[in-house]
């Protein structure tokens, strides 16, 4: 077989290399787009349901905050001429360890900063804290449970009545769309047999329940709306005495029909939560052509009053 002058074997077609635009062909070029695809984050509500006084005490990772309580004071009945008793109360402080810890360590390459007109440090700075709020939200949610006094959760629920059933790991309850707004009452008179006060109170339901409370008429009638946006934290409205919040991070465990989610209501005196991200930074790398941001985030968080908080195990009926 001989070769042709143009380099392709006698007897066979040329294959024409399109792209380098030779022999007949065009070249057709990358183009870089100065958009990015939007991403969506879940909502965070842990800013909403605990209180943060102690946020500017922390300094370091391992700290420990001493948290002074109120102590109990002794009411005593009184007869005239009688010698009155002297009562030294004391309390017993509580101790908040900064004993948790996220980082986020990321490479942008010289070479993305080329190719996108696009603040790349920025859009990942941006992604890094956002996804920062939800790991957190995550770790601190699945520790709320163990803090719960054992009158405000579990099947009999209620420090005075001690009759309802909020479901248990074993036996987690069920719930229906013609019965969602009860579970939401029920957690209500528990707190409200704790006295909890009836202002600054939060529930935190997960999706398939707040789908199910829209859809009900009786939810309709007790959910009211307001100016404040759910976009960021997950806030649907009011019913009853709650500020409602919808989270994708409640503790789960399960798949399918036998899936459960620990929600959450309470007064947020009873959650306390400090956290401060400590190191925040952009360098160049040494080993190759890119910047690095990086950040570190130390925080701890305390059921400090397990009556201020109540949980109910619940699956989707």
């Amino acid at each position: 077989m001989g070769i042709a002058a143009s380099g392709s074997p006698v007897g066979t077609t040329a294959v024409p290399d399109y792209s380098r635009g030779g022999a007949g062909g065009r070249f057709i070029p990358e183009v870089w787009s100065g958009k990015l695809v939007e991403k969506f984050y879940d909502a965070t509500v842990l800013a909403a349901i605990s209180n943060t006084d102690y946020e500017g005490e922390i300094k370091a990772f391992g700290d420990t905050v001493k948290i002074r309580t109120v102590p109990d004071v002794t009411i005593a009945d009184y007869e005239r001429g009688m010698d009155l008793a002297v009562q030294r109360p004391t309390s017993t402080p509580v101790d908040l360890s900064i004993d948790k810890a996220k980082y986020f360590n990321a490479y942008c390459d010289d070479a993305d900063k080329v190719q996108a007109d696009i603040q790349m440090l920025d859009k990942w700075s941006q992604d890094a804290s956002e996804k920062m709020k939800i790991a957190v939200d995550t770790t601190v949610l699945a520790t709320i449970d163990a803090g719960v006094a054992a009158a405000n959760k579990g099947a009999t629920a209620g420090a005075v009545t001690g009759n309802i059933d909020l479901g248990t790991a074993a036996a987690p309850l069920s719930i229906a769309a013609t019965d969602a707004l009860s579970v939401v009452l029920y957690m209500a008179q528990v707190l409200d047999e704790q006295n909890i006060p009836e202002t600054d109170r939060f529930l935190v339901i997960p999706f398939w329940l707040s789908t199910y409370l829209k859809l009900s008429e009786l939810g309709k009638a007790y959910l009211t709306g307001d100016p404040t946006t759910p976009m960021r934290n997950g806030r649907l409205g009011i019913i009853d005495r709650f500020t409602v919040y919808m989270s994708n991070l409640l503790p789960s465990s399960g798949s399918g029909a036998t899936k459960q989610w620990t929600m959450f209501a309470g007064h947020k005196s009873g959650l306390t939560f400090a956290g401060q991200l400590t190191e925040t930074e952009k360098l160049r790398s040494e080993r190759t052509f890119a910047d690095i941001i990086r950040g570190l985030m130390i925080f701890g968080s305390k059921v400090v009053n397990g009556k201020n908080i109540a949980s109910a195990v619940v699956t989707r009926g």
